[in-house]
């Protein structure tokens, strides 16, 4: 059984919707505090949900909510974004690096800036959040760096559709692997968490192909990100979670819950052999 979030305090990345948002209500319901670092501050027509909207939600589900905006590219509003989240709740017991930027195109259909884009915010964004919050997670009692990548595969059927991405997403993966071993002294959890499906999400909706009744909800991803960060942080680090495992392995078997459309075929996610 995993115990409560209730008075941690989460530094969650690209938490204005999607998965990101999923994990900060889930938080929120053990009473939680989170901070919602974003860069949607304004409302945007082809993608829902901003800071303030995330933050009134979790803060109806029982967290205390702080909106910042923030975009992780940019080394200041990141170190600015931490101070303002330990000025006003007092630390930061987990950072999840949940933003990552995504284009399934290959070579000649890559415009550099989209190239540069994935690497800024995906392996980049993730080392440096690592960094800024790192001195606070030294000072928490069950410290984890909870990281959406996945498992390292270096088979080449995942790079030639698409090297700029799968580069920047296993960027993420490779962070992870490092800093869980540069920490593994310091009682951190460094690990990383993947889907075994295909999440809908609303930036998934701009991806054409892809049926949303064949995926499954955020909310599968939340159930797991708490199972991970809940547990004792000696308890594992280095480990590239699966969702639909870890929760197995703490009892689920009802994952109709999850499907979009129950009953439907679900779609494999990618790098996952």
């Amino acid at each position: 059984m995993t115990s409560s979030l209730a008075g941690k305090t989460l530094f969650i990345t690209g938490a204005s919707r999607g998965i990101g948002l999923a994990i900060a209500r889930r938080a929120a319901r053990d009473g939680a505090n989170v901070a919602i670092a974003a860069k949607s501050s304004v409302p945007n027509p082809k993608l829902p949900g901003t800071i303030h909207s995330a933050a009134a939600e979790v803060e109806a589900l029982g967290g205390k909510a702080l909106a910042i905006r923030c975009d992780i590219r940019e080394e200041a509003e990141v170190h600015a974004a931490v101070a303002t989240t330990v000025a006003a709740v007092g630390g930061i017991d987990i950072l999840v690096n949940n933003a990552s930027a995504i284009w399934l195109a290959g070579i000649l259909d890559t415009p550099m800036k989209r190239f540069d884009l994935m690497q800024q915010v995906n392996a980049r964004g993730t080392f440096l959040c690592a960094q800024a919050c790192l001195p606070q997670l030294r000072k928490a009692a069950n410290p984890h760096i909870l990281t959406l990548a996945p498992p390292p595969n270096l088979a080449p059927h995942w790079w030639g559709p698409h090297v700029g991405y799968t580069l920047a997403k296993m960027g993420m993966s490779f962070v992870t692997l490092g800093l869980a071993e540069e920490l593994r002294h310091e009682r951190i959890a460094v690990n990383a968490l993947w889907p075994r499906t295909v999440i809908a999400t609303d930036a998934l909706k701009m991806i054409p192909g892809v049926n949303l009744e064949q995926c499954r909800t955020p909310e599968i991803m939340a159930d797991a990100a708490h199972a991970v960060l809940s547990a004792p942080a000696s308890h594992a680090s280095g480990r590239f979670f699966i969702d639909e495992d870890i929760l197995r392995q703490r009892g689920v078997s009802d994952f109709e819950r999850y499907a979009v459309k129950p009953g439907m075929p679900l779609l494999p996610d990618l790098f996952l052999d």
